[in-house]
């Protein structure tokens, strides 16, 4: 071998080892966390991304600026994934989890620096999560859902770092009415779910902000097929179909010979006694609205506007199921199979009303409606994203008070509240475990810190105060005024965060610091082949780690 280099990995591999990886991940995850830095609490700055598209994305929202932007480091990637797993749980919280993680992250870099073995940090950041998790159900308190005003408290804090805070209790009105509405249902397990499937929000450009409303009923971007169809009807018998209203095909080739010149007559004529047919078995329930999901032919139409029936055509599968839960009908797959009990009669008003350019069908004055549209104007798309953004996260808060009714102070206060006594608990635990364990308390503080930082406040005095007045008895509710930067009892000022949505940040930012710390390898092994068409500079796309490979 005379001293020749063996190679065992591609020539084109980039491969980081040890604690160069380690620092490489560390300094990742603080990059992903400084872009979302001044993006927290009331006084936060908003973001203005251009997507691939040539569109413009305004916005505060952790989840929504880092979904747009596009990085190539791992470690980075998996901190955008956590702002994603955030938004789907809990639905708040999303750009507390990112600062939270990287500062995590940067607390353990002294113990990497100084060669403390990566288990043994994982090992106190597990414990301290574990005690964090214990403090936060011991100072939780218990609210009734059944009271508005406690409800809208949670809501109103959720809203006020959001730039819908401008219009008051607009937004936070119109999540806990529509959660409302959903929770009829009756299914408190699965109100996620319910929430996504039976609250629609439609956004209709123009108008004022004020004009947003929820409906107690539906709303769908449909107009009637036929121009003399009725467009108001009071107390409407409503039937669904997902089946088309036309003549079928036959399913193969098939072949019709003629001998006499009445046959092609004949033939027409059976493909209308057909179409008649179906339409007699949906007339005999005598429906003033038949609503499908596929399409209806113009003979059908018109043996339908004959029994003044009006028809709206090729409505998407979930307005169909949010317009049977409101009327009481049940889609039927088959004209002929309808019987008395699938026609919903549970709908005082159907109308179309043109708004702006298009017209909109409107099922309203529902007898308790289980699902229900919630209708956003405002004066330019970027402000209706922006709304519709919130009212995103406004619903999921409103459904965690809802599956889980307890209330935590805001604020920063419970990270101070958390950190002091996790600093009284860690000079129980011994060994080595006891520096990332104390080194998790003071990372909390971050939250308080950047509220403090994002006010232009005097962070350091702030902090020092925050710490003296947690260190006494009853100094819980002790936190950051997030408008002025001064600080203030959260129970006073009535800022309150959801217990869900602070478990979930709490353990989705230590897990995942502990995960990206016990990485000591990085191989990024990116493939490139040349292209054959001539035209050697080109790459092909590269296949990236996770998201892309995956689809």
């Amino acid at each position: 071998m005379q001293g020749a280099p063996v190679i065992v990995v591609n020539a084109n591999t980039k491969r980081e080892q040890g604690r160069k990886a380690q620092l490489g991940n560390i300094q990742a995850a603080k990059a992903v966390s400084d872009i979302v830095l001044t993006t927290l609490g009331p006084r936060s700055m908003l973001k203005m991304l251009l997507d691939p598209m040539g569109g413009i994305v305004m916005t505060n929202d952790g989840n929504a600026i880092l979904r747009e932007i596009d990085v190539q480091h791992p470690a980075a990637k998996s901190m955008i994934e956590l702002a994603r797993a955030q938004d789907e749980e809990v639905g708040d919280g999303t750009t507390s989890v990112i600062i939270l993680a990287g500062e995590m992250m940067v607390a353990a870099r002294p113990f990497i620096e100084k060669n403390i073995h990566p288990t043994e940090i994982v090992n106190g950041y597990f414990r301290a999560l574990e005690d964090s998790v214990k403090i936060l159900d011991e100072i939780s308190q218990q609210i009734d859902t059944e009271k508005k005003e406690e409800v809208m408290k949670a809501l109103q804090s959720c809203i006020g770092t959001k730039f819908a805070f401008r219009w008051g209790t607009l937004i936070s009105d119109l999540s806990l009415q529509a959660t409302r509405i959903v929770l009829r249902g009756g299914n408190v397990n699965k109100l996620n779910l319910e929430i996504k499937r039976y609250a629609k929000v439609e956004k209709i450009p123009g108008g004022t902000l004020e004009e947003s409303q929820v409906l107690e009923g539906v709303m769908i971007n449909k107009d009637v097929t036929h121009p003399r169809m009725r467009r108001e009807i009071k107390n409407p018998r409503i039937i669904l179909l997902d089946c088309t209203l036309e003549y079928k095909k036959g399913e193969s080739m098939t072949n019709m010979e003629m001998t006499k010149e009445s046959d092609m007559t004949d033939a027409l004529q059976q493909e209308i006694n057909e179409v008649a047919l179906m339409c007699n078995d949906i007339l005999k329930h005598k429906p003033d609205i038949v609503i499908t999901e596929k399409g209806v032919s113009d003979l059908a139409q018109h043996f339908l506007l004959k029994g003044n029936v009006s028809v709206i055509r090729r409505v998407r599968k979930t307005d169909n199921t949010r317009i049977a839960r409101v009327s009481g009908a049940t889609i039927v797959n088959r004209p002929e199979e309808l019987q008395e009990t699938d026609v919903g009669t549970l709908c005082g008003t159907f109308e179309v009303k043109k708004i702006g350019d298009d017209y909109f069908a409107f099922f309203v004055d529902c007898q308790n409606p289980t699902a229900c549209s919630i209708i956003l104007r405002g004066a330019s798309k970027d402000v209706l994203n922006e709304m519709e953004r919130n009212l995103h996260d406004c619903l999921a808060v409103a459904k965690n008070i809802y599956q889980d009714p307890k209330l935590l102070p805001g604020g920063g206060a419970v990270e101070m509240e958390v950190s002091a006594r996790l600093l009284e608990k860690a000079n129980k635990v011994e060994g080595l475990g006891q520096l990332p364990y104390k080194a998790v308390a003071y990372a909390l503080e971050i939250i308080p810190r950047t509220l403090s930082a994002n006010c232009g406040a005097d962070t350091v005095r702030v902090l020092t105060e925050l710490r003296a007045k947690h260190s006494e008895v009853g100094g819980l509710f002790y936190g950051v005024d997030g408008n002025t930067g001064k600080i203030a009892k959260m129970n006073e000022i009535n800022v309150w965060e959801p217990l869900s949505v602070k478990k979930q940040v709490f353990k989705t930012a230590i897990e995942s610091a502990c995960m990206l710390l016990r990485i000591d390898d990085v191989v990024s092994g990116i493939k490139k082949k040349q292209q054959q068409s001539g035209r050697q500079g080109e790459e092909e796309p590269q296949e990236t780690f996770g998201d892309q490979r995956d689809g």
